[in-house]
């Protein structure tokens, strides 16, 4: 073609210079755009920079709109995109089109994928004889696979991950090389000759590798021993769910003595034998996050009873890595799967670890030789009102990013003492850290201050303001008063959970917050926990609460709901407290005594309002639980035994927004005294909450105009609670919202404090 028609033929033509951001590498988004790209003739190229996806594509007008409708309506199944942005531009003549080397780019940051289950496709090579990657135990693709746990930089490259050791072998070479491919640059991308390796270990003279590991590990499951596994985001502790010695010895050696355990099972078949199972569940099961889902349990077909500890829900999941479909594939029966760490410490994630830490609780060690980057634990989740609420939000959500209703600067969250997660915000994106856990021990305060470094580095963001709760013993509160050259902004515990609730409903303006919870910090120095709040991003007016009460040694009552029991009566009645003889009988005279003291002359009896110790109160009065071995396991059993058949339920004193829960006690000792069935009592408190806490929000309404009802904190996990509160809000013309991507536990707090910082930071 002579230079004249050259020009001619060009002058016909149009280029686009497109930039993606979101989730868009390691997510096969490149060959997707250069798959389309080839479907409409179009030339150019594409490629990774460290903010997102860069391309530029150019030919006929009605190709270029094509190519762009496909581009944000047929997105590769993990790819998210957040913005775009296009540009026009006269055509330079490309030839063809190509996938470019990436481009780093100083300051940049991009979206990371979190870690995902293994797709279908992926799944029928494993276990296709006639396969090369036949019974690999990491076999992925771009659809599936390690992401944020293998990650150490951005872009998402393969030298910027822990599978950089590992070359490739030819056909893995030339796999990740082509375009049509689906491993087309599948960063993990390996096989049996080029990659990762097995290794079972029980005591120093055995010592097998790859599908002999397997064999290995599932021989000694079925003689009844535990199984420390290497997963994707740290060690699982395994053993068989139907064996009872098993499971009360994994309890005792990892000192787990309260908290259910989970179970992965092998099929969705095998789920429906044990569990009842809605579409919805199903669902969030088979989903790519795969997490843990909490499920009510069938009658008369039960696991080992220590999985449970009496519980009628139990948490399942399913195979996510190649490592479980082939374990799960050779033992077939359900499998305990439990965090690989000794109790409230971080999860293990190292072998050298593991072999140290978890060698008293594990019998023998089935792990592998790709190393663990970023520790990140399994999510927890439920369907609660027909829909999804994160109960512990990790593997498989984070580090996805909230998206914020308005830019923010850079700002650090350091979130909660309990259920901690921290928050960095950058543009319109709140990223939100894993699961963090209780910051009360020295190995998880190291964890917490290692994943904020990885945080900032890894989304390049300098924060130079800081959020942190107002109670000034928290360990994340001293980290944040440990910062220097920041601007320090203090926010209040409740107005933080209203405020995230508020976020990822989208909510802007003002509404009524309900934040029923176990304790935090309040304005006035007592512990706040049952909060009716008048709430905007910037402020908060505490209309109500529930009636202060003391705690009678603080902390300990906390641990043991008997003495909370006592504190109400004796709070609330006073020497009339002796009414309820039957209980007060129950206590030891000396202790009754020590008790009434420390309330007399208010030494280490704090005041609180808190909903979730009146949970805990009434637990102990009906002796459900006078003792708990974990936070919140007395409202837990009280949910567990509720007879959803009763619709009765108890007065209740609300006086100009206080809520007295005296005639909810009494009325609870009455049937006590009348010997009502626990199961009945449990129902009737529960239907009182949620009629006091409607005639709240219906009264707070008429006097504000406000009809948007927010509900957060730990106690909306109570799925009998929230249910039946959201069907009266709405039935009294209320606009109820309640959390369901970020915990409605303290696990949220973070993502509140960012959005309320941003409103008080001075400028």
């Amino acid at each position: 073609m002579d230079r004249l028609a050259k020009e001619k033929k060009q002058g016909n033509l149009s280029r686009r210079i497109i930039e993606t951001k979101g989730i868009v590498q390691g997510v096969g988004f490149r060959p997707f755009i250069f798959q389309i790209a080839k479907r409409y003739s179009l030339h150019g190229w594409v490629l990774n920079t460290s903010g997102g996806v860069l391309i530029e594509v150019e030919g006929e007008e009605e190709s270029l709109q094509a190519f762009l409708d496909d581009l944000t309506m047929q997105l590769p199944p993990l790819a998210k995109i957040d913005n775009i942005s296009v540009v026009e531009a006269e055509a330079t003549g490309y030839q063809d089109f190509r996938i470019r080397q990436s481009k780093s780019q100083p300051g940049e940051y991009v979206s990371i994928s979190p870690d995902v289950g293994t797709c279908v496709d992926c799944q029928l090579e494993l276990m296709d004889i006639n396969n090369h990657r036949y019974g690999y135990a990491f076999i992925n693709c771009t659809n599936c696979g390690p992401r944020f746990s293998i990650i150490n930089d951005i872009p998402y490259d393969r030298q910027y991950t822990s599978m950089q050791p590992f070359q490739m072998c030819d056909t893995c070479a030339q796999e990740y090389q082509e375009p049509s491919d689906r491993r087309f640059h599948a960063q993990p991308n390996a096989c049996a000759q080029c990659g990762p390796l097995l290794t079972f270990i029980a005591g120093e003279p055995l010592q097998v590798i790859n599908g002999d590991a397997i064999k290995q590990t599932v021989h000694a499951l079925r003689e009844g021993k535990i199984v420390a596994v290497k997963g994707l985001g740290g060690f699982h502790l395994a053993c068989a769910a139907a064996n009872e010695a098993a499971v009360a010895q994994l309890r005792q050696r990892k000192h787990r003595y309260g908290k259910a355990l989970a179970v992965m099972m092998r099929d969705l078949e095998q789920v429906v034998r044990y569990c009842e199972l809605s579409a919805t569940e199903e669902k969030l099961l088979v989903s790519p996050r795969r997490p843990i889902v909490i499920l009510k349990q069938q009658q008369g077909v039960k696991l080992a009873p220590s999985v449970t500890q009496g519980l009628p829900t139990l948490g399942v999941m399913l195979p996510y890595t190649p490592l479980h479909f082939l374990l799960l594939a050779s033992y077939q029966h359900p499998l305990v799967m439990t965090s690989g760490n000794i109790s409230e410490e971080p999860l293990v994630s190292s072998n050298e670890e593991a072999l140290e830490k978890l060698s008293g609780i594990a019998d023998c060690f089935l792990m592998h030789n790709r190393d663990i980057i970023n520790k990140i634990d399994d999510s927890v989740t439920r369907i609660i009102a027909g829909r999804e609420a994160v109960i512990r939000r990790a593997r498989g959500y984070a580090p996805e990013p909230m998206l914020l209703p308005e830019q923010l600067p850079e700002i650090l969250s350091c979130g909660p003492e309990q259920k901690n997660t921290f928050c960095l915000t950058r543009d319109r994106h709140a990223f939100v850290s894993q699961h963090i856990g209780d910051l009360d021990n020295l190995p998880t305060l190291e964890y917490y201050e290692r994943m904020i470094a990885f945080y900032k580095h890894i989304f390049r963001i300098n924060p130079l303001i800081v959020a942190h709760d107002l109670h000034p013993a928290y360990l994340s509160t001293q980290y944040a008063q440990s910062i220097g050259n920041v601007q320090l902004i203090g926010v209040q515990h409740h107005h933080a959970h209203i405020v995230s609730c508020m976020l990822e409903n989208g909510i802007t303006g003002q509404v009524i917050g309900i934040a029923c919870d176990g304790t935090g910090y309040g304005l006035d120095g007592n512990l706040w926990g049952g909060e009716f709040l008048l709430v905007d991003y910037r402020s908060f007016a505490r209309l109500g609460h529930f009636k202060y009460v003391r705690m009678p040694g603080g902390e300990k009552a906390i641990k043991k709901p008997y003495r909370m029991a006592y504190g109400y009566l004796y709070s609330l009645f006073g020497k009339e407290a002796s009414a309820f003889q039957k209980y007060i009988e129950t206590i030891d005279a000396q202790e009754r005594l020590l008790m009434e003291q420390q309330m007399d002359k208010q030494l280490n009896a704090p005041l609180t309002s808190s909903c979730a110790r009146l949970f805990d109160a009434v637990s102990a009065l009906i002796n459900i639980a006078r003792h708990v071995r974990y936070e919140g396991e007395a409202a837990i059993r009280l949910e567990s035994i509720i007879d959803e058949h009763v619709s009765d339920y108890y007065n209740f004193d609300l006086q100009e927004h206080i809520l007295d829960p005296a005639p909810i006690l009494k009325g609870i000792y009455k049937d006590l005294l009348s010997n009502v069935a626990p199961s009945i009592i449990a129902a009737k408190f529960h239907n009182t909450l949620i009629n006091a806490l409607t005639m709240v929000c219906q009264e707070i309404s008429s006097h504000t105009g406000v009809k948007k009802i927010c509900l957060s904190g730990g106690v909306f996990q109570n799925a009998y609670l929230l249910q039946g509160l959201v069907k009266q809000l709405t039935k009294q013309g209320l606009e109820v919202f309640w959390q369901q991507k970020v915990p409605a536990n303290d696990g949220g707090i973070s993502l509140g404090q960012v959005m309320i910082a941003h409103y008080n930071t001075k400028l």
